[in-house]
């Protein structure tokens, strides 16, 4: 990881397949540190939280760089009972379509990889939000069909 790069964490909840899942292979390459609890990531990185009523926008970029993002890795199932309590630095993405093989053409059922990916490239980090989405033979499309080139 480069200087300009920001870092990225995925709280893994164990809640879908391993093989599927896209903040673990992230890990793999190194590109996500994984913790098992969201209290053991930094205070005031930014927590993608779907249903918070501030979205993500250009003014985070310098909390991104200072402290990070954040994703809850868990199942879709399951973000109502995860995402109950406010974070205080929690954002919600705009509405975007996903391209994981999985929820392909689906608003808002984006991978955490996608969740990533698109915050960073909303705060200014679009390379890394690019590089981070090459691991994924379907990464480029999910820029595409949501209009981020």
């Amino acid at each position: 990881m480069t200087e300009n790069q920001i870092k990225l964490y995925g709280v893994h909840l164990n809640q879908d397949d391993p093989k599927k899942n896209t903040v673990l292979k992230l890990a793999k390459y190194k590109l996500v540190t994984i913790r098992k609890k969201i209290y053991h990531c930094p205070r005031k990185a930014i927590i993608l939280d779907p249903f918070s009523p501030i979205q993500f926008s250009l003014k985070d970029r310098d909390m991104v760089a200072k402290y990070g993002i954040i994703v809850i890795d868990c199942s879709w199932e399951q973000t109502e009972s995860i995402f109950k309590q406010n974070f205080q630095f929690g954002r919600s993405l705009p509405h975007l379509l996903a391209a994981n093989t999985v929820n392909y053409g689906k608003w808002d059922r984006l991978s955490s990889a996608e969740a990533l990916a698109a915050a960073m490239y909303l705060s200014g980090f679009q390379d890394q939000a690019k590089f981070t989405l090459s691991k994924f033979s379907w990464g480029s499309e999910f820029f595409k069909i949501n209009n981020f080139q």
